[in-house]
């Protein structure tokens, strides 16, 4: 026993070790330098909790910033995982061509954000954009609406960038749903189950642990976006559609305040485990399907 346990502890240390280089050590130095008022150029000095502090009383950017990466994670796991867990239960009937919207409904998942922003740019663009050119063409008027850039639209319209694609979620579903044991399905068929009733009384409990995964997927990824909002509106206009990810590459990278900076990433990887165990929780993930 004790010769297997040293087989894998020198199978594993190369991983700690990397694990500890790549990930713990920097999110130490982070945590520490969060505390320290560190800009290019001037002096490192510790500051205790006056960063955390501005942050919270005093920065109407953070505020806003905070905002909106809420109702964006809140937003993704209502809307977004409920477009996908619809898709999915109904592509799960295998109605004719239903391998083909499959298919379909992924694209917009494989194709790169960089991608999908300059996509964007151009539908919602005020000359030639094709929302403009769709209500013209209804109207008989010439319309022009620049959609990322007006106050009163500019989050919707950032919003709808990422929220109705939901591709991944529809696959893990699908894959839950369909690994359903066919004799549980027969079984409440037989006793007069309508296919509407087996969905949200078995089939859905049945992947709630998947479900939960696509939550917490969904969450967190709102919590680290940042190309589609960097090349369509880059926070703008103003700070409207402003959040942490894209202030904290403003702080660092623009305002050289490194130790602000990190004060947020500090905040980040908080709200990333608040996510995934609040989700846990709710879903109860720990426990068994059946």
């Amino acid at each position: 026993m004790r010769v297997k346990k040293s087989m894998m502890l020198c199978f594993l240390l190369p991983c700690i070790l990397l694990f500890a280089l790549i990930y713990l050590i920097p999110m130490g130095i982070v945590f520490i330098t969060s505390f320290y008022d560190w800009r290019a150029g001037g002096v490192f000095h510790f500051v205790g909790l006056d960063n955390y502090m501005e942050a919270f009383i005093n920065d109407t950017r953070m505020h806003q910033a905070l905002k909106n990466t809420g109702i964006w994670a809140l937003l993704q796991s209502i809307v977004h995982v409920g477009i996908g867990t619809i898709t999915a239960f109904l592509l799960a009937r295998k109605r004719r061509g239903w391998k083909v919207l499959r298919t379909i409904f992924m694209i917009p998942n494989v194709i790169s954000a960089a991608a999908l922003g300059v996509i964007f740019l151009n539908v919602f663009n005020s000359k030639y954009g094709l929302i403009n050119s769709f209500i013209g063409g209804i109207t008989g008027k010439d319309f022009s609406k620049n959609w990322y850039f007006d106050q009163n639209t500019a989050f919707l319209t950032v919003t709808w960038s990422w929220l109705l694609y939901a591709g991944l979620v529809m696959i893990l579903i699908l894959a839950g749903v369909m690994s359903v044991s066919d004799d549980i399905i027969e079984a409440a068929k037989i006793d007069g189950a309508s296919g509407f009733k087996i969905d949200l009384k078995i089939r859905l409990p049945l992947v709630r642990n998947i479900l939960g995964t696509c939550v917490i997927i969904s969450a967190t990824s709102m919590l680290r976006e940042f190309e589609l909002i960097y090349l369509t509106t880059n926070g703008g206009p103003g700070i409207t559609t402003l959040n942490l990810p894209l202030y904290l590459y403003k702080t660092s990278l623009t305002d050289n305040n490194y130790g602000y900076a990190n004060m947020m990433g500090v905040l980040l990887i908080i709200l990333g485990i608040f996510v995934v165990f609040t989700i846990n929780k709710l879903f109860r993930m720990n426990e068994s399907d059946y």
